[in-house]
């Protein structure tokens, strides 16, 4: 099953052209989102999200979907 995009993906898709959208899709789809307590990973845009022409490894405070845990998650680009 496909996912549905979120609202901001969507509004990107509409505004942006078909090019630059597939890319900003690939890079968010290579920024990771880790839980440290079981290594849980998920991409950016899989959560909805848009991480695009970004630096840095910041660190996001998420519940993880698989240990149900709140805690900092870091944030990283998969190579």
């Amino acid at each position: 099953m496909k996912a549905s995009l979120s609202f901001l993906q969507k509004f990107f898709k509409a505004i942006l052209p078909a090019d630059s959208f597939d890319e900003m899709k690939k890079e968010s789809n290579s920024w990771m989102l880790q839980c440290p307590n079981c290594k849980h990973e998920r991409s950016i845009w899989e959560m909805g999200g848009i991480r695009w022409k970004a630096a840095g490894n910041p660190k996001m405070f998420r519940r993880c979907p698989k240990c149900r845990k709140g805690n900092w998650q870091r944030v990283y680009q998969k190579v």
